[in-house]
């Protein structure tokens, strides 16, 4: 298998070791700067450096998009322009509004990889980054080839990753909730802390307990990056900041009139919240084999892996049987737990396929 890695930095250079080391890929690098693809190919990320995006993805199986948000639509564009026509074209954008007119292209299938690190470049790039996360995919239910999802579905599971359908308007909501609003708060908070001192630059914060260490860890984000994704992602911000400031609101009220009972209930439901959220999507137990019988049709494979996405059924490993006349053919899908594999039945069925467990 051929991959091309479109920007080789932190994520760019995981998904290259990965792809070298789990997927035994042959992987193709680009980067604006050259100094950046001459040490990614130092190190092993990729084996060779292409000198244009056309030249990287010449070939390729796969290309992953891993450039920075404010270039990430043209560099998709560019990728999509290039990539043979059975190549399937990802990126790993942390927002998908600026990649959704790529959607209309049944080669296109946006991804976000939930894994990082606090340190960037191809310096820290590392074989078992993505072990164990959770990698969201936002395919276009009327378009995405379902051979290109299942082959992606695949190399990002060899990577270690947890592949889940999301579509891309809930991600974008998501995210803006989970990741982006709290970066909006930290700043605030230390701002807020910092003017407590009178806004005397020279003056340092005096020691601070830990819950202010966490709740800030993120606070003044690298502006060459989180500029973009503020502006990219701002209408679902601006949403998740309105509710927000509701819910401040409330508890303000709450305060102000000294009712300690609401207080309590309020601060019981964040704990009970929180246990729910760090539970979540953690599957378990034997797998069940699932198949389902489909038409062949753009973007029926998307349909029922989003369809599961909504319900939280996660999809351990895929695989596409087509029949000979290739008008119809069967999916099988891998899940684990019985409750889960019941749920995935009872969600198929309910889409309108005939449905049973292998």
């Amino acid at each position: 298998m051929q991959i091309a890695v479109l920007g080789v930095g932190l994520i760019g250079g995981s998904i290259g070791l990965a792809a070298r080391a789990r997927a035994e890929a042959e992987v193709c690098g680009y980067d604006p700067d050259p100094r950046v693809g001459a040490r990614a190919l130092e190190l092993g990320a990729v084996e060779r450096v292409a000198k244009d995006v056309a030249e990287a993805v010449h070939g390729a199986d796969a290309v992953f998009v891993a450039a920075p948000v404010g270039a990430l639509a043209e560099t998709v564009r560019l990728a999509l322009a290039g990539a043979p026509s059975g190549c399937v074209v990802s990126d790993v954008g942390s927002t998908k509004r600026v990649v959704a007119d790529a959607g209309a292209d049944e080669r296109f299938i946006g991804g976000h990889p939930l894994a990082g690190a606090e340190t960037s470049g191809v310096e820290h790039a590392r074989e078992d980054l993505f072990d164990g996360a959770t990698w969201y995919l936002t395919p276009d239910a009327g378009n995405t080839a379902g051979v290109l999802y299942e082959r992606l579905h695949r190399l990002l599971t060899s990577f270690g990753a947890r592949p889940t359908a999301i579509d891309a308007g809930t991600h974008d909501r998501l995210m803006a909730c989970v990741s982006h609003l709290p970066h909006v708060t930290a700043n605030l908070l230390v701002t807020q802390a910092a003017g407590l001192l009178g806004g005397e630059s020279s003056q340092r914060l005096p020691a601070v307990g830990p819950s202010f260490r966490d709740a800030t860890r993120v606070a003044g984000a690298n502006s060459a990056i989180w500029t973009d994704i503020y502006m990219s992602n701002r209408d679902a911000l601006v949403s998740g900041l309105d509710e927000l400031s509701g819910r401040l609101a409330d508890v303000r009220a709450a305060l102000a009139a000294g009712d300690a009972a609401a207080v309590t209930a309020w601060n019981e439901r964040a704990r009970a919240d929180r246990d729910a959220l760090l539970g979540a999507g953690v599957a378990g137990g034997p797998l069940h084999e699932i198949r389902a019988s489909v038409p062949n049709r753009p973007g029926v494979v998307a349909e029922i892996a989003l369809a599961l996405g909504r319900d939280g059924v996660n999809i351990v490993d895929m695989a596409l049987s087509p029949s000979q006349d290739n008008r119809q053919g069967v999916v099988a899908l891998w899940i684990a737990g019985d409750d889960h594999a019941q749920s995935a039945q009872r969600l198929i069925a309910d889409l309108g396929f005939p449905v049973a467990r292998a």
